[in-house]
């Protein structure tokens, strides 16, 4: 997998995770999944992603 790839796997597993989360456990975790969404919203405009940055320096290529 590349770097693209991987970044949508880990957005869709932050997101499904803190949904059940917020259903099952407390309904605070629902803003986890405000934050994902923010986040990959901003990277959309700025280009800019720490993930990607994470990602880059455990040695992940891009695609």
């Amino acid at each position: 997998m590349v770097m693209e790839q991987y970044i949508r796997a880990i957005a869709g597993t932050f997101i499904l995770t803190s949904l059940a989360l917020g259903h099952f456990v407390n309904p605070y975790w629902f803003l986890f999944t405000a934050f994902v969404g923010a986040n990959l919203l901003q990277s959309a405009f700025t280009r800019w992603c720490l993930m990607e940055i994470i990602l880059g320096k455990l040695g992940v290529k891009k695609g």
